[in-house]
């Protein structure tokens, strides 16, 4: 079993991604804030990692850039209802291996953590 963090002020999100995630035989660890993200990378690696790009306090973008700098090989999917032209590139130049804008497409969640962990449930 995978082990994915979520950060992610908003815990209705975070709810309805583990449920998804975790029927899909993943196990999600939430982290309601970009610091408690990153106090759990240092803590205890994990597989992957789906970030909110817009928090408050630490946005993802910073917190991306913090965690890449502490582990590189962890992928990090940035996920944001920013979908303007230009936004991808902005999450990819912040470190992240992949974007996915909000609503969240659950296929293709499903087929970036496959290709990201090379894990299939």
């Amino acid at each position: 079993m995978k082990n994915i963090l979520l950060i992610d002020d908003e815990p209705r999100n975070i709810f309805a991604l583990s449920a998804t995630l975790n029927s899909k035989g993943y196990n999600c660890i939430a982290a309601n804030s970009a610091r408690q993200g990153i106090a759990f990378v240092q803590q205890s690696p994990p597989d992957a990692i789906l970030i909110d790009m817009m928090m408050p306090e630490m946005d993802g973008y910073e917190a991306t850039r913090i965690i890449k700098n502490l582990n590189p090989d962890i992928p990090v999917i940035a996920v944001t209802a920013q979908a303007m032209l230009g936004d991808k590139e902005k999450c990819i130049e912040a470190g992240a291996d992949s974007y996915i804008s909000k609503p969240i497409d659950v296929d293709l969640l499903l087929l970036t953590l496959k290709r990201l962990i090379n894990y299939e449930c």
